[in-house]
């Protein structure tokens, strides 16, 4: 669910100990969010007049007389001491992300924060691989947007991945594909270690494996493995291959 956001106002000092050491006091309105960062604004402009971003620690007290805070990182300190006290209030807040639909089943607002497809109204998170691009369409099967994803090939699938796997389509697509440099054995398309792999179908025997990069197959290298097309640029599936200055 989504963490709150405080909202303080009314006629406060604000001491702020440290590199900008300087006292103020004015009608300010004072907002708390969920990582602790405390912002201080007043009348004028969008900057702060005075803020302590991701503190250690925070402590926030309130009654009837008003609310005061203390905010410490490292020898920073910001204190808000509130001489009369306009009002508090708390709402719902969360990261804000790029819209991608909205949840078939919940109705709630999808946005892309980062490398996921989060809901803003729940805990629902659909993790996306590494150069993911959220599609317009949605999948026939559950609703929720698709994803373009690359990884030896361009497949397009569920961002859900218990809906769609994409290690499955890379299994399907690539696995026994490419030769073991080592022994000759075909490589095998393996999830180890939370990392997606081609690793020596001979293991344990032969313990080779490469990771498998965010691209598609364009070429053979001359090692025998595949050469990728990335972000980048090309590379070795062997990312210490001569070859490529590995």
């Amino acid at each position: 669910m989504p963490e709150t956001i405080r909202v303080f106002a009314g006629d406060c000092t604000t001491t702020f100990e440290g590199s900008r050491a300087r006292t103020q006091r004015g009608r300010v309105v004072v907002v708390v969010k969920p990582d602790r960062t405390v912002l201080v604004h007043d009348a004028d402009g969008y900057q702060p007049v005075s803020w302590l971003t991701r503190p250690d620690s925070l402590t926030v007290e309130t009654d009837d007389a008003g609310f005061g805070l203390v905010a410490r990182a490292g020898d920073q300190v910001l204190r808000v001491r509130s001489h009369e006290s306009s009002g508090r209030a708390e709402y719902p807040a969360t990261e804000a992300g790029v819209p991608v639909g909205s949840h078939p089943r919940t109705g709630e607002p999808l946005v892309r924060v980062g490398g996921a497809v989060v809901g803003l109204d729940s805990d629902a998170t659909y993790k996306l691989p590494a150069g993911a691009t959220v599609l317009e369409e949605t999948c026939e099967d559950c609703g929720l947007p698709r994803m373009r994803a690359e990884c030896g090939a361009a497949f397009e699938l569920c961002v859900d991945r218990a809906c769609e796997s994409l290690d499955d389509a890379v299994r399907d697509r690539f696995d026994g594909e490419w030769t073991c440099p080592d022994c000759e054995s075909p490589l095998s398309v393996v999830r180890r270690g939370g990392r997606l792999l081609a690793g020596c179908s001979a293991y344990p025997d032969c313990e080779a494996a490469f990771a498998i990069p965010a691209g598609v197959v364009v070429a053979d290298c001359d090692c025998g493995l595949p050469v990728f097309e990335t972000a980048r640029g090309r590379r070795c599936l062997d990312g210490t291959c001569e070859a490529f200055g590995g």
